[in-house]
Order: structure tokens, then sequence, then C-alpha cells
């Protein structure tokens, strides 16, 4: 097994002379002789040449689209175009057999949507595998972001007691038999009976542990799953997804958006260094794809012209109140073609104001900050208030993201303790269960700050997909839980 050597290195270092042995997946069979072979290092296959003259032809029938085989062999010269080097084969073993009749990965276009039914078999294609070479790039990139910063990562809970945002949308864990749940007197589930002795959910947000952790080393983050019950069928929503949540100590809201921008810019410049080929598919796919689009509804840039207009930009820095006067005296909202018109400062944005200002006004992506504290999580830290702003702001912060909307969501959090109480009363979030959260105010307490990064935004944006559920292996959505 260690002799294998993978087909992306040896298309990028191999020469004619050398003798190899290459494991992989048969993309093609042509004319009973070309075996185009695959192994998902890199979407370039390796043309494979058989003797079929002197190969067995009971042999040859094994050598289907999907087949997985060892060829061991030489490297030759390649006489064909598009490709530098090829194998004669000496020696081919069949490890798994693939029924072409019945394998429904064919050699030919699949539309995303029959893919999805397929996930187990979709990373095959160049598109997933590309994608998630992607993925794999990015999630790297964040974790080296923060340790070259001296953060240190913490696991936060997934299941847990609280509710980090507070809106309920949570999924339950529990042990007990719902044929036959214990009940107190008042008639309500007796959760004292269950596993963990009272009602328990899997996470929403690693946020508040991760704040704990601040408050001893400084700098942490958190970069682990998180579920939403949320009963949202859209092409940016999932009910499990992953979140990257930094902490740091002694750090305000202009440090938070520094911190942010500059992790951001850093795991694109990254995927563009280290992904380039795949990129590139998927820049080319993706062009492809907008032919059969009205000119006015393509993208005005590329994929790669997009990755790298983020990165030679500064993101434009507007708090609330300059975006709400910007929406109520645009066009959409003149002319009525906001599903939801901006009418008074106090309006929760929707995604289609958060892309009219990125896409349309600013045409770069936009940090917003000091949101109304009606609209914000209790956590956020209340602000002074500022002459010409209507009502209460928190020092919040949204990065807005070019057919994303918001891909970053993060704030200054409440470090005084009598205003984080009376937020927590006036929410109605039962401050004795928080005593563990509240006692970081109580014993030295300092400013700090924060933000959540949905990663598959993150991967959606940089890979290009149009439907989050393509840039995660097996999305959970509702009513969907397969494989």
């Amino acid at each position: 097994m260690s002799s294998r050597i993978k087909i992306a290195e040896l298309l990028t270092a191999g020469s004619p002379g050398q003798k190899v042995t290459v494991k992989g997946w048969i993309r093609t069979f042509r004319n009973n002789q070309f075996i185009a072979l695959n192994d998902g290092s890199t979407n370039a296959n390796i043309q494979v040449v058989v003797d079929f003259e002197n190969t067995d032809p009971a042999e040859l029938k094994r050598y289907t689209t999907g087949a997985a085989i060892r060829v061991t062999g030489d490297v030759v010269e390649s006489q064909g175009k598009g490709q530098r080097i090829e194998i004669t084969a000496k020696e081919i073993e069949v490890y798994g057999d693939c029924d072409a009749e019945v394998y429904p990965l064919q050699p030919k276009k699949h539309s995303l949507e029959f893919l999805r039914e397929i996930a187990h078999l979709r990373f095959r294609t160049n598109t997933f595998s590309s994608v998630f070479r992607v993925r794999h790039a990015l999630a790297f990139a964040i974790h080296q972001y923060f340790n070259n910063r001296g953060f240190t990562y913490i696991h936060t809970p997934i299941i847990t007691a609280s509710d980090a945002e507070g809106a309920g949308e949570m999924f339950r864990v529990s042990t007990l038999d719902p044929d036959k749940l214990p009940r107190n007197e008042a008639g309500e589930v007796d959760y004292t009976q269950d596993f963990f002795g009272k009602p328990t959910n899997l996470t929403v947000s690693g946020q508040l542990e991760a704040e704990l952790g601040a408050m001893a080393l400084s700098e942490v983050y958190t970069f682990g799953p998180t579920f939403r019950a949320e009963n949202s069928n859209t092409t940016r929503h999932l009910a499990e997804f992953w979140m990257i949540e930094p902490e740091v100590a002694f750090a305000d809201l202009n440090d938070n958006m520094d911190l942010a921008e500059g992790m951001l810019k850093y795991v694109i410049d990254y995927a563009l260094k280290n992904c380039a080929d795949d990129l590139q598919f998927l820049n080319d796919r993706l062009l492809e794809e907008e032919k059969s689009k009205p000119q006015n509804e393509r993208s005005a840039m590329s994929l790669i012209d997009k990755l790298q207009f983020c990165l030679s930009n500064n993101f434009e820095r507007i708090t609330y109140t300059e975006a709400i006067e910007i929406l109520k005296n645009s066009n959409p909202n003149k002319r009525k073609q906001f599903k939801y018109l901006i009418e008074a400062w106090g309006a929760d944005l929707q995604s289609e104001h958060e892309r009219y200002l990125v896409e349309k006004h600013f045409q770069k992506p936009v940090i917003l900050t000091n949101y109304p504290a009606q609209i914000k999580a209790f956590y956020m830290r209340q602000d002074d208030p500022k002459e010409g702003v209507p009502g209460p702001t928190v020092s919040a912060m949204d990065i807005l993201f070019p057919g994303i909307g918001e891909i970053v969501g993060g704030s200054q959090r409440e470090e005084r303790l009598d205003r984080l109480t009376a937020k927590m009363e006036e929410m109605h979030i039962p401050a004795k269960e928080m005593y563990w959260y509240l006692d970081t105010r109580r014993f030295g307490t300092c400013p700090h700050a924060g933000f959540g990064l949905g990663f598959e935004r993150l991967v959606l944006f940089v890979t290009g997909m149009s439907n989050i559920r393509d840039v995660i292996a097996f999305p959970r959505t509702p009513g969907n839980a397969e494989f």
C-alpha cells in the first residue's frame, strides 16, 4: 500500500521512465484501451494505457466507470493532446467492481438537484470534489490564522442547557421514552428524571462558553457544529452547520471588525494560493452556468475576480442608522420593489436590503455597526446615546458579502453586570440558570468582543455555489436527515 503515488503529485512531478503504482476509480474506459483514472487528489485524471491484446476479455469487462483499481506501470510521454504524461500499465488489479448498468454516476452532466439525492456518491464528481477540497483548505486556513495570532482553540459543549441567542429554536436532547413521559404535579414533563436532570438541547452557539475561556486565556476561538430548529427552506439555511467563534478580552467593536476582516481576507487569500486549479474549475463552471441566464442577471465579475476584489478593497464600514437612510432613499424602496419596505429606523434588515447595500450601492463588502438594541441579543454592549440616532443601540456588527448577505455577526459584549442583568430580565432570561455566565462580570470583568462566522456561508462565497446544501457533505434541513 505504501508504494502508491497520488495522481496530483504524479501529474505535477512525474517524469518518463518512472515505475509507479497508482490507485483510484475509473472515470471512463474507451476503445478497450484507455482508462481515465482519478483518486480525488485533483480533478485531473491520469491516462492509463491498457495492453488489451494481452488482457483477458473478462478482465476488460470489469474496467467500468466507478470501479476501484490498482495500476502498476511505466510513466511515458503522452502521445495524445491535453496531457504531459501517461502510464503504460503492466499490472491492473480490480479492488471493487462497479455495475455500469445501475451505477448512478455516468460520464455525463448531472443536475445539482439529482446529486443531492445521491449525496453519498456526489463526492466523486468534479464539482463536489473541488468544493470539498476548497472547504478543507478554508478550515485549515482558519485554524492557521488564529494559531498564528496566539489564540487558544477550545471545544465548547454540543449539549447545553442554555439558549445563547434567546430565540428558542433548539433541538431537544432527551433519553425519556416519548410514549411514557414522566409528569410532575403540574402536569409538565418531569425533566429531573431525564439523563441530565434538566431540559437540555443541541447548542445554537459556543459563544457564551467561549467568553468564559477568554476571561482567562485572553484570546480563544471555537470551531464546531451548531444547530437551529428553524423551519427555513432556503438556499442559505441549514439545521446543522459549523461556526467559527473567536472571543477576545480587552477588545472593543473596532478591534472586532479588524479581526473579522483580517480573517476573511486571510482565508480567501489562502484558498486562491492553494486551490488554484479547483477555483479555476469552479470559476469556469459558473461562467458556463451563467450563459443560460439573461444578461442583466449575470454576475458582474467572475468568481476569481470577485475573490480578488475582496482582498484588494477595504470593507466599507457604516452604521445601521446610515444604512437605513441609504435604503429609505433607494430606488427599490421608493418604487416599492423591496418585499420588505424600509419605512422607519428600527426595521430589521432582510437579505434583500443587505444585498442591495453590498451589490448595488457600495459594490464591495460592508460592515454594518450599532444596531437597535431591540433587534439584537441580550449580551451585546449598550452604546451611549448618540445625537441623531432615534433610539438605544448596541455595539454590534454584521459583515455583508455579495451574493450571500450576512456572513459574520458579532459585537462587543456587555461587561457591566448591572446593564447585563437588566437586559436579561427585560428579555425573560433566567439569571439564576445563567449564574456561571454572570460570574465573569462579577469577578474581574473587562471589555471584550467576539463574532460568529457561519462556515458554510464562507464556503458558499468562495466556491461560487448557489445553494448552501451543496457545500456541506450531508445537509440537514427541514424534512431531510438522509445518510
